[in-house]
């Protein structure tokens, strides 16, 4: 079975105005449902995240400040959203879900969080509207249990991965992969242990053709034993903060080229949402349920 992680909380109300896409959470499952692709049971709410698995991942100095919101004026503004406690309430939720998907994943094959992705948050410091590492969070449970030999991180978010490629720039067990715009945001980017930059304006052939030549000789050269994979689809064309050219049509060849790699190799694989910035809330919801899609048709 397909499980997904979702909870209400997930949802969080931003100010007016805000051009995050909140929206988007409570949308996804109510879509899902709608087109029959699941139904209720696949859905399952994540626990809170426990205060001694967030600091496997992120400094002490930066948890007391989320977690008593003393972060400076500066430091909020580089994360993006206004603080609250709900917000990092919401975080624990979200990085918690993606540690039961990569535990349901090894029983299933696959399973997937509506959010998650937070790739821009640091070890010590959150930025581009991530406060808590899902994905590292995650990554370090399953090492710490004794879970994962060696994992590897597929990140095609059109941003860099840079607050992951951070975080394990010392670890071996973690390889780091992102394909992203070159010129995009972070404008300072880290050093993940593979990095494609592509170039503005990049459409589906050359951004399929680069995936379908560059995934086999990772998967070789890594030989993981789980995969995250961090599905944004800010790489289509409508989105107005992604500068690729990718259809939606697109978007979903890639979601396929990836779960049918895992399949095939026979490795768990945990997909988090990632981001979505189109215009149109509709063409957000599409490709992100096309992934939701692809999973159900490869896997089960």
């Amino acid at each position: 079975m397909l499980k997904i992680a979702y909870s209400p909380i997930y949802k969080y109300q931003l100010p007016a105005g805000h051009r995050f896409p909140m929206e988007k959470y409570e949308l996804i499952p109510e879509q899902l449902l709608y087109e029959g692709t699941i139904t209720e049971a696949n859905f399952f709410q994540p626990s809170l995240l426990p205060e001694a698995t967030i600091l496997w991942t992120h400094e002490l100095t930066f948890w007391e400040k989320l977690k008593h919101q003393t972060l400076s004026r500066k430091e909020i503004r580089e994360i993006g959203f206004p603080m609250s406690p709900q917000l990092i309430q919401r975080g624990r939720y979200i990085a918690k879900g993606t540690i039961e998907c990569a535990l349901y994943a090894q029983q299933y094959g696959v399973a997937m969080n509506v959010a998650g992705g937070t790739h821009h948050s640091y070890s010590y410091k959150g930025a581009g509207f991530c406060v808590l590492n899902d994905i590292a969070i995650a990554a370090n449970y399953l090492l710490k249990q004794n879970l994962a030999r060696q994992i590897l991180v597929i990140d095609l978010d059109v941003h860099q991965g840079d607050g992951t490629a951070q975080i394990f720039q010392q670890e071996s067990r973690v390889f780091t992969f992102s394909m992203h715009g070159a010129k995009n945001y972070p404008a300072r980017k880290q050093q993940s242990d593979w990095d494609i930059g592509l170039a503005d304006k990049t459409a589906d052939a050359e951004y399929l053709k680069t995936l379908r030549t560059t995934l086999p000789r990772l998967l070789e050269q890594v030989q993981p034993d789980f995969i995250f994979y961090l599905s944004g689809v800010d790489i289509i064309a409508s989105d107005k903060l992604g500068r690729l050219s990718v259809s939606i049509a697109g978007c979903k060849e890639r979601d396929s080229i990836v779960l049918k790699a895992c399949k095939a190799a026979q490795l768990p694989v945990a997909v988090s949402m990632g981001g979505g910035y189109s215009e149109r809330l509709a063409h957000i919801i599409e490709a992100h349920a096309n992934t939701f899609q692809v999973a159900q048709e490869i896997f089960f």
